[in-house]
């Protein structure tokens, strides 16, 4: 198996497996207990807690565990609108190129009398400082814009984005799913007030990630019950998550410069490749700034789908865009917000690396992708007529 799809999610460190196993059949006991054993567990979700401040420049009582990103995501939208409800202000921004737990919230809240305003990117994907100067009002409290999208892998200008936020009155949170772990992030430098990720897009486990709140920013729960988390979220803790993704972080922490180098050259000579030896295909979002693993492409005159089943049977695993909508017939609100043509945007094809991608694996890929696309362009009516006109 060739797995280039871990924007989707990513494999488990051997490491972090190990330090996750004693919390499920020996030190297994909750840490909301008062004896020793529980002690312990509380102990080592404690060190997580560390780790994850400390690789954000954040505090330690700044970091709240969760279930993910999208609990993430949607506990700060709907905990601050909350608030904001009572004082007025029903102004939220985000982007057209969020994620599905950040623009299907915004519909909800619309739904609740929310104004929520997309701001428009460009053909890079790229959010302008000066549109969101334009958009911002009196009445806006939340600006809510991702670090870096998973499809198109651009990196957005937070820090200038924030200040601007700031300078009008309004809180700032940013989904950084897609860069924890792989690029440097730092809450203090960008003065963000909130911050999402989630443990297995940077080789840890599932089902955990975590919500930094800037410390005097009055937000209350989204799960109500027990005192977990200082008790704004309530919920029996995933130790061995929390364990694994603080694991993970460390890990990620300590080779990030590493990483960096090795996924970005391996991605630009997978892109350089594609432009090259495959006609008619567009290189989807800004090569500089960009995720390091990330490439994304366009191809016209054949199908997504259709790709992805040819790549399937040769053992290669890739993404027409987010996992979040495998299965969406319609093309990707990131390719149409980017003005990506129909003709191109409905042969999308996402590859996204980790450190453990080799050199044969790019030069596996782009052979069977040259060989896949010439066998669909030749059963393709449009590339038919395409050619017929050329001949004329």
């Amino acid at each position: 198996m060739i797995y280039l799809d871990n924007a989707a999610t990513t494999a488990v460190l051997p490491e972090v497996w190990e330090k996750m196993k004693p919390f499920f059949t020996e030190d297994f006991a909750n840490p909301a207990s008062m004896y020793a054993p529980a002690r312990k567990a509380r102990a080592a979700m404690e060190e997580s807690r560390r780790i994850i401040a400390g690789s954000l420049g954040a505090a330690p009582e700044e970091i709240f565990f969760t279930s993910g990103g999208s609990e993430s995501d949607n506990w700060v939208l709907k905990a601050v609108s909350d608030k904001a409800q009572a004082e007025g202000k029903k102004h939220i921004i985000t982007s057209a190129v969020e994620h599905p737990a950040i623009l299907s919230t915004c519909r909800y809240l619309k739904q609740h009398g929310f104004e929520v305003t997309q701001l428009p990117v460009t053909e890079e994907g790229i959010v302008k400082p000066e549109v969101l100067e334009k958009s911002i009002r009196p009445d806006t409290c939340l600006v809510s814009v991702m670090t870096a999208n998973n499809e198109s892998g651009t990196i957005q200008p937070i820090k200038e984005l924030c200040r601007i936020a700031k300078a009008h009155g309004a809180l700032f949170h940013t989904d950084a799913v897609q860069a924890y772990g792989h690029i440097p992030v730092n809450v203090k430098d960008w003065d963000v007030d909130f911050l999402s990720a989630s443990g297995h897009k940077f080789h840890g486990p599932k089902g955990v990630g975590f919500l930094y709140i800037r410390k005097g920013i009055p937000v209350g729960p989204l799960i109500h019950g027990g005192s977990q988390e200082r008790n704004r979220r309530a919920g029996t803790s995933n130790v061995p998550g929390i364990v694994g993704m603080g694991e993970a972080a460390r890990i990620a922490m300590r080779d990030m410069e590493k990483n960096i180098a090795k996924e970005t050259a391996l991605r630009d000579e997978l892109v350089s490749r594609v432009r090259e030896e495959i006609p008619f295909v567009r290189v989807t979002g800004t090569m500089n700034p960009r995720l390091p693993g990330n490439s994304h492409f366009c191809f016209r005159f054949v199908e997504s789908e259709t790709i992805l089943i040819l790549l399937d049977q040769r053992g290669i695993c890739a993404s027409g865009g987010s996992a979040c909508a495998t299965g969406a017939e319609e093309i990707s609100h990131v390719l149409t917000a980017m003005h990506v043509d129909p003709e191109y945007a409905h042969g999308a094809l996402r590859l996204t690396l980790s450190e453990q991608t080799t050199e044969e694996e790019i030069d596996t890929t782009v052979e069977a992708l040259k060989e896949i696309i010439a066998k669909l362009r030749s059963m393709s009516p449009a590339f038919k007529e395409w050619q017929g006109q050329q001949s004329r």
